[in-house]
């Protein structure tokens, strides 16, 4: 929404002034905010847990994934990135490759990625292809008597490239995740709240049949501010609370972060934010396709809304 959005800094500015607590004294605020991000989200996820870091955000859901599935292991893409704790460097092969490698628990599936990728534009159906990728890594594991907790996935691959999953791509996985036990978690960390232009969320151009188990959100959802979000459903957060060690996070879903994420939902609602990225996207996308016919290193311009990417090539 902008640096220092008057709405945002105004916000932020008279929630300070009146009250900032932890979040174990009950305010208005962190209810009217859940109920505001609800409205964006399949009715199914219901759940939210206010955090602090997009980081903070994904490994709190593979707590909520091992403990509502009994099982350890992740399936995540390759060069995939989920955040810099330690939990999230070992589900992030960019960065386990150049530490300590892979653990056993973690199955690395290739980028769904029509140019680069496996199977590309030209394949008679990549979205199959590219799940069967998924359902035999599964297969694999449990040969090896491993049992999958989740399939970890940014809902577009940045790190690893700007990529456009194909649609489709992630109701095929979901349907082999689920059937060995686990769940799905789509990290829209990057790619949440409109960025995409004509979804609120990007899992949601993979279509309307298509809702994940577990999402996570961080980076522009508090315009600059430290806030993040996971919103799940209310048997996975039932089966977390069950082990009655309850999740507690000391500035995660404090008035002021509360204001802050209010004032910029208000803003993306006010500003037609959505439009707007879907109208500079549009236009920046053709642009740059015109440039794509005057130079060949450019091989692939691909994106939606702002979210795009440009493949050089030699």
């Amino acid at each position: 929404v902008g640096h220092c959005h008057p709405d945002i800094v105004k916000a932020a500015h008279e929630q300070n002034q009146l009250l900032n607590t932890n979040s174990r004294y009950l305010h208005d605020n962190l209810v009217d905010y859940a109920e505001r991000l609800s409205k964006t989200l399949p009715e199914k996820l219901c759940i939210f847990y206010f955090l602090n870091s997009g980081s903070e955000a994904n490994d709190l859901a593979l707590r909520l994934a091992r403990q509502y599935t009994k099982h350890e292991d992740v399936i995540v893409l390759d060069h995939a990135y989920h955040g810099h704790l330690t939990s999230l460097i070992d589900i992030s092969p960019y960065k386990f490759r150049n530490l300590e490698g892979q653990k056993e628990w973690v199955h690395v599936a290739p980028v769904p990625d029509t140019y680069r990728g496996l199977y590309r534009e030209d394949h008679e159906d990549p979205v199959t292809a590219y799940a069967d990728e998924v359902k035999n890594i599964i297969e694999h594991a449990q040969k090896r008597g491993r049992k999958i907790a989740a399939f970890f996935v940014e809902s577009l691959p940045s790190v690893g490239g700007q990529i456009i999953p194909p649609a489709g791509y992630f109701q095929k996985v979901a349907e082999h995740v689920h059937k060995a036990g686990g769940v799905f978690i789509a990290d829209e960390i990057q790619v949440g709240f409109g960025r995409v232009g004509k979804h609120f969320w990007a899992f949601q151009l993979q279509g309307e049949d298509f809702i994940p188990d577990i999402v996570t959100m961080g980076k522009p959802i508090g315009n600059g501010h430290p806030l993040a979000c996971v919103a799940t459903t209310k048997e996975i957060a039932e089966a977390f609370a069950a082990t009655g060690v309850e999740y507690f996070n000391t500035f995660g879903g404090n008035p002021v972060s509360c204001a802050i994420g209010l004032a910029v939902l208000d803003v993306i609602e006010k500003e037609h934010l959505q439009a707007h990225a879907t109208e500079v996207g549009n236009f920046l996308m053709k642009t740059l396709k015109e440039q794509q016919i005057k130079h060949p290193i450019i091989g692939d311009v691909r994106g939606c809304g702002l979210f795009i990417g440009v493949d050089l090539i030699k």
